[in-house]
């Protein structure tokens, strides 16, 4: 489902990529905050001089300001970005995060979470709540607590809104527009390679002694806010320390450094504070990360090159080293449902099946063992049944629709979209599912108004529009669904509008 997703959106050359960004985000000022420190705008010499976001006296950015920045900056990004697809991996994500921000100084704790589906390691923060988080991540932190460390560290920017003040360090001086570095994290996203780390070292480059320093200050705060958030967790605070030593081994063995430590440099002192502030904290036992581990070995299945390597890989760890031996077992069964041999991944799964039967992972590997074998009605009753112990779980509800979607069960798949698209409105994967549905089911004005509000997540206005007048013309006889497309369509107009005139 992923590429034909994604080849709805417009692909476009990294020099086009950084024209839109600068043209949708000029006049707003909208900035990335990645390590909160405004850099210089890739292949453009002109400084821009940022508007006034607030007053002299306050000088700081409101954080309706914010929040409006950050869900335009979100949509551009993923129009320009292959995001993951995995529902298990976007669900995980989403509730570590979740859990973070409650122990976190954060005002407010709502935060949009975007997966990248990209091997690199990065992470980042956006003002207004956004956060983003490459797959890479799973394959360099080694447990689970060290990924928290990363997470806890990009909220720790958020809560002390670094961009605003940032903007308030600045104020009366001429700052360049951060669209390059919103640019830079587009190339490191999709190119991945060479393009993408000199395009950040350009940017990085450009920053100057009082902008650097006022990083590294930003920093230091981001490491404490953000330690002290892992241990209020209940995680282990020295997991903080032992990611920079990781991050700091990939600057010496690895070709090329990880992408996150291009804004968020790495050092021995850095990593000494860190250590230091966490044996000032409690200790705290070596949690179990099964969930983390099952995670992480859906990440590697999806890095080998074909399903038949997956199988020799997994099938080593199995059978010698691994850090999890239910993780490495997961991962073969995996492996061989891709390899087309649904016996095999059968014999494997179960013994997890007997230990925890109605475990999310679990049973959609299962489901996806019957639907390779085309027995879709014991996929869907067994996903069903796992659905009603455990209520609103989205993998196991994108699991669902998606069986009685292949099973051809689309009226039943539609029901249960439409009803989930209601609470989760902001998911491109819902709405690009349910319009999939609406079409098979034969409600052509719901593919209109499902593809329009993915085309609006996604930050393509133009084709929203399109779809909101064709399903306003085929409306005319239905008040009340032609009045919300009516209503919708002021809405993105209103969106592109205020795009255009910047």
């Amino acid at each position: 489902m992923t590429d034909s997703k994604n080849s709805l959106l417009h692909r476009t050359r990294p020099s086009a990529i950084l024209h839109r960004l600068r043209a949708g985000l000029r006049s707003l000022g909208m900035g990335l905050l990645l390590g909160a420190v405004p850099f210089a705008a890739i292949a453009d010499s002109d400084e821009i001089r940022l508007p006034e976001l607030g007053d002299r006296t306050s000088g700081v950015v409101s954080h309706t300001q914010e929040k409006e920045l950050g869900q335009m900056w979100l949509r551009i990004f993923r129009s320009q970005v292959r995001t993951s697809s995995d529902a298990l991996i976007q669900q995980f994500v989403e509730g570590m995060v979740k859990e973070l921000a409650e122990y976190s100084p954060l005002e407010d704790k709502e935060i949009d979470v975007v997966v990248v589906n990209n091997k690199t390691m990065n992470a980042f923060a956006v003002p207004g709540g956004v956060m983003g988080v490459h797959t890479g991540l799973f394959l360099f932190a080694e447990r689970e607590d060290q990924f928290a460390s990363v997470v806890a560290h990009e909220l720790g920017h958020l809560s002390q809104r670094h961009y605003a003040r940032s903007l308030e360090a600045q104020r009366n001086s001429r700052i360049p527009t951060l669209a390059g570095m919103l640019g830079a994290l587009v190339l490191a996203a999709t190119a991945g390679g060479e393009a993408g780390i000199a395009a950040m070292s350009a940017t990085q480059a450009a920053a100057l002694d009082n902008q650097l320093r006022f990083s590294r200050k930003n920093e230091q705060e981001a490491d404490r806010v953000g330690i002290d958030t892992l241990a209020k967790s209940g995680r282990d605070p020295e997991a903080a320390g032992e990611m920079f030593e990781q991050m700091l081994k990939a600057t010496r063995y690895y070709q090329r450094p990880p992408e996150f430590l291009l804004t968020h440099p790495v050092t021995e002192k850095r990593i000494a504070d860190a250590k230091l502030r966490a044996q000032r904290m409690d200790k705290v036992a070596p949690s179990e990360d099964l969930d983390y581990h099952l995670m992480r070995a859906r990440v590697r299945l999806a890095t080998e090159p074909t399903p038949q390597q997956a199988v020799k890989r997994f099938s080593a760890e199995l059978n010698g080293i691994n850090d999890n031996e239910d993780a490495a077992r997961y991962g073969l069964a995996l492996a061989q449902v891709s390899a087309g041999k649904p016996d095999s991944a059968l014999d494997t799964l179960q013994p997890l099946l007997d230990k925890t039967p109605s475990k999310a992972a679990y049973v959609l590997a299962r489901a996806d063992i019957d639907l390779l074998r085309e027995d879709y009605s014991s996929a869907t009753k067994r996903l069903q049944w796992a659905l009603d112990r455990n209520p609103g779980d989205h993998a196991l509800i994108m699991g669902l629709a998606n069986a009685h979607f292949k099973a051809g069960n689309y009226l039943a798949a539609e029901r249960l979209l439409a009803k989930y698209s209601r609470t989760r409105k902001k998911d491109p994967a819902v709405w690009y599912l349910l319009a999939e549905t609406h079409g098979l089911a034969g409600d052509i004005v719901g593919v209109h108004e499902a593809r329009a509000e993915y085309y609006i997540l996604n930050g393509i206005f133009d084709k929203a529009i399109q779809h909101l007048r064709h399903g306003i013309r085929m409306s005319k006889d239905d008040y009340q669904v032609n009045a919300i497309l009516e209503q919708r369509l002021k809405d993105v107009l209103k969106m592109q509008e205020r795009i255009e005139e910047l």
